[in-house]
């Protein structure tokens, strides 16, 4: 992987400073002098002073420059991290910055997060020159496709949260989607539950909820029951016809793709009076905040965001710094039993 601009400038200021070209207190090249060097932008010669000033390694006087510290207050590299989420207030993605804030606090990192749309404006090139690694969190499998396999090709280390993208080698950190659609369904099979459905909040299906769905679906195969969801079940999708579906296939179970259909699936069938959990239980998924808050509180499969984000900084970092480009790792999920399910009577 071709070296970013700024860092051979910052190689090359501190083989100056560690032979002696550049001593103590020595005055450095301005801004302006580097970027004609090294034919770079005056951004670019910017962020390799910004980045030396920042360890401690030179010091700058207002008015006249910038100069070599002294040793004994010279500190360790910082280098930087860009972490990518689809949309900066999205209710369904929980905190990963949890996990990942300790880990990149005890290398000295700095995280720089930004909605995915970050993509748009920023070509491969920049990302590699302005930051040393990235975590992304895959909305969609088709988007970026361009910018994220030219960062491949340049061996840039990228590691993908919550979905796999088949097409680009790239680690991925995720949930254990699978598992989790089957332990919804089958908490609800041992609460007698016999006529179950998979609830989708929308017909294109992202692969984390095809996982969730095909664990649902691997139970009610597992226990023979008479009635599952197929995946072309097209009132099978937070409609205003889901009631319907529910009522026409005698449904007393539900899972749902993800928390937010759980609630809205919840309010739908207070306004039709079926009573939950009496009449409907209710499974969501992920465990966001307003699954704890709303009446009753859901039922939900929990991911631990906290943990993912730990071991993508954990991955992410031990590539950077030692050439280690790991592997595909899932995370466990687990069961939070609320008042949105009860054994069918």
């Amino acid at each position: 992987m071709s070296k970013p601009l700024y860092k051979k400038i910052i190689d090359d200021l501190l083989a100056a400073m560690d032979n002696g070209q550049l001593a103590e207190h020595a005055q450095l090249p301005t801004e302006k002098e580097l970027s004609q060097t090294y034919g770079v932008s005056r951004i670019t010669s910017k962020r390799a002073l910004t980045e030396l000033e920042s360890l401690g390694l030179i010091y700058r006087t207002q008015g006249k420059g910038s100069y070599v510290q002294t040793k004994k207050k010279q500190q360790k590299k910082v280098s930087r991290i860009l972490f990518l989420i689809p949309f900066a207030n999205d209710l369904s993605l929980g905190n990963f910055n949890e996990g990942l804030a300790p880990v990149t606090n005890a290398h000295q990192y700095e995280v720089i997060m930004s909605s995915a749309e970050f993509l748009i404006n920023e070509q491969a090139t920049d990302i590699i020159e302005d930051f040393d690694g990235m975590i992304y969190y895959a909305h969609n499998t088709e988007d970026f496709l361009d910018t994220l396999f030219e960062l491949s090709i340049a061996q840039f280390p990228v590691i993908i949260l919550d979905k796999k993208i088949h097409d680009l080698p790239y680690p991925t950190v995720q949930s254990d989607n699978f598992s989790g659609g089957e332990m919804a369904t089958k908490s609800l099979i041992a609460q007698g539950h016999q006529r179950i459905a998979y609830i989708f909040g929308e017909p294109t299906l992202p692969q984390s909820v095809r996982q969730r769905y095909l664990g649902y679906l691997h139970a009610t195969k597992e226990h023979k029951l008479a009635f599952h969801t197929a995946i072309t079940d097209k009132l099978a999708f937070l409609t205003n016809d889901v009631i319907t579906y529910l009522n026409e296939n005698r449904i007393t179970g539900v899972v749902c793709e993800n928390d937010l259909v759980g609630i809205s699936l919840m309010n739908q069938a207070k306004q039709a009076n079926i009573d939950i959990p009496t009449q409907l239980s209710v499974i969501g998924f992920d465990n966001i905040q307003a699954a704890a808050l709303v009446n009753p509180a859901l039922t939900t499969i929990a991911q631990d965001f906290e943990g993912m984000g730990k071991l993508a900084g954990e991955m992410l970092i031990n590539w950077i710094e030692k050439q280690i480009v790991p592997t595909d790792q899932q995370i466990p999920v687990q069961q939070i039993i609320r008042d949105s399910t009860k054994e069918n009577e």
